[in-house]
């Protein structure tokens, strides 16, 4: 088949939200649409068994959240899609971050009975730095919750971003009735059912005497003022504001229930880009380019417990990319090819001959790869826009069980690589201090160190409050720094030595005394030293 074909059949989005807004759920429904998968699994209930396909670490299924980004490829209306479901907890927002930079859209889910709420801004703010287009789903409307003329007031205020209502809800809780799809004037009635695919979709324009009499007077009435403020309130949806990521169109609907996911499905696939341009150190490089190029967004070890595997996942960025073909590993100056590459249907995968712009590809890595690298067919490039983040907390490993210290030091050196938290050695003793966004990440690091390696630690807090990458003109001015502060100094994954601070006061001084020495918040700063 073509390329221009296949790169036209491409769509890659990530689902985005506040913990527990529903955004597995939703995933999973997009999957039954598709047709990937034939019952969904609810995230938390007691009474469906399946966990969902999504979250495949014990402890997410034991916790009922997702701590890792899952990739999963389906086909619907002759569009392959990419779907990369996100932790919604904000202790894992540098996975989000990271994952947004390999998407070309997202979906927004939001709880109707909360509305906006913190995480949700922290991740539109990151898609507002990239001019990400959005969708927007209200989940839990068969919930009690909030005026939807108030949501999407909220959804402008808080999140700075135009919305136009595309779907339309029939009251809410347990009177809601269904959605009218504003764009094609009929109404789609939905039966509740919790975990089969609801085949009998039932289409009424809005003047109908069926609907009238499926609905009531009353509801009838309501949904003819509604349309009509809606109307005269809000323009027209535009395609192009939409892709600039100054417009998001809006659907209400319940995931779990199957309301309004097919009309936010379709709607994707006329309105979603197709994958587009990314910035490197060098140029732009454009999706229809021959010569393949990737960069590598995530780092998962031990994918499949039993064989401990460690998969790094591409995103392909331009070109072909093909199964056994020598390509160039850009950090490493090496030549490497890949005989298994591999697409994911969550935990499932299947090895796949040629992938193309905007397809997410796992290598099995031996440990050649960090986040960040890039690969391509010769040419000297870096993708840009993938850095760390400053951690917040900071705890040094204690080996708890002397007899595993080879264990432990290989877990957390693949679990640093892995993104899960960064890894600064101090010296004297080589000791690891570990530093991360939220406490949940201790959590997901101890349990995995005894899961997958056998390895049982316990944490000591330490009093930093900030990591700043250090770099100066004058390398033996460097070196001065950090001979005077080597009880403040470590050094990362890549040996760059890192000035933590206790107080934010501490580095404000430090920053103000030492002129020649530029301090970093991200670890982006080689590319824009």
């Amino acid at each position: 088949m073509s390329f221009d074909k296949e790169f036209k059949k491409r769509r890659t989005f990530a689902i985005i939200a506040h913990p527990d807004a529903g955004k597995t759920t939703l995933t999973e429904k997009l999957l039954l649409f598709g047709g990937a998968i034939q019952t969904a699994g609810a995230v938390k209930s007691n009474k469906i068994k399946k966990s969902t396909t999504s979250d495949f670490m014990e402890i997410e299924k034991q916790r009922g959240i997702s701590v890792a980004t899952s990739v999963m490829t389906f086909e619907y209306n002759d569009l392959k899609i990419n779907i990369l479901d996100t932790p919604g907890h904000k202790d894992f927002a540098e996975d989000t971050y990271r994952t947004l930079t390999a998407v070309d859209s997202v979906i927004l889910v939001i709880d109707c009975v909360k509305g906006v709420e913190e995480q949700t801004e922290k991740l539109m703010e990151v898609c507002r730095m990239r001019d990400t287009p959005v969708i927007i789903f209200v989940n839990k409307m068969d919930r009690d919750g909030q005026d939807p003329f108030d949501i999407l007031d909220e959804l402008e205020q808080k999140l700075g971003i135009g919305v136009r209502p595309i779907t339309w809800p029939v009251n809410g809780g347990r009177d809601f009735k269904g959605v009218y799809h504003l764009l094609e004037n009929k109404m789609n009635f939905f039966a509740v059912n919790k975990t089969k695919l609801e085949e009998d979709i039932f289409e009424y324009d809005l003047d109908s005497d069926v609907l009238r009499s499926k609905i009531g007077d009353k509801d009838a009435d309501q949904l003819q003022e509604d349309v009509e403020m809606i109307e005269g309130i809000y323009d027209e949806f535009d395609r192009e504001k939409y892709l600039k990521g100054d417009l998001a169109p809006v659907f209400f609907g319940s995931a779990v229930s199957n309301f309004g996911v097919m009309e936010l499905l379709n709607t994707f696939c006329n309105v979603s880009p197709l994958p587009i341009s990314r910035e490197t150190d060098v140029r732009v490089v454009e999706p229809r380019e021959k010569k393949f190029t990737g960069f590598v967004f995530k780092i998962h070890a031990n994918i499949d417990p039993r064989h401990r595997d460690r998969i790094a996942f591409l995103r392909v960025c331009s070109g072909t990319f093909e199964r056994s073909k020598f390509y160039e590993h850009v950090r490493l100056d090496k030549k490497m090819r890949f005989s298994n590459p591999y697409m994911f249907m969550a935990d499932s995968k299947n090895v796949v001959e040629e992938a193309y712009p905007g397809d997410v590809v796992g290598l099995y890595d031996t440990g050649n790869f960090k986040i960040g690298d890039t690969l391509t067919e010769g040419e000297e490039l870096q993708f840009t826009g993938i850095p760390s983040f400053s951690p917040e907390l900071f705890r040094e490993v204690v080996n708890a069980d002397p007899m595993k210290a080879k264990q432990l030091e290989k877990g957390v050196q693949q679990l640093s690589e892995e993104g899960v938290a960064q890894l600064f050695i101090m010296q004297p003793g080589n000791r690891k201090i570990i530093g991360t966004v939220g406490e949940l990440q201790f959590e997901v690091i101890e349990h995995r160190l005894l899961q997958e390696y056998g390895a049982k630690c316990r944490f000591e807090a330490k009093p930093y409050s900030k990591a700043c990458w250090i770099t100066a003109e004058d390398p033996d001015k460097l070196a001065e720094f950090i001979r005077l502060k080597n009880n403040f100094i470590a050094y990362d994954k890549d040996k760059n030595p890192v000035f933590l601070a206790e107080t934010d006061w501490i580095l404000r001084m430090n920053m103000e005394n030492n002129p020649d020495i530029v301090f970093h918040t991200t670890s982006e700063f080689k590319v824009k030293a």
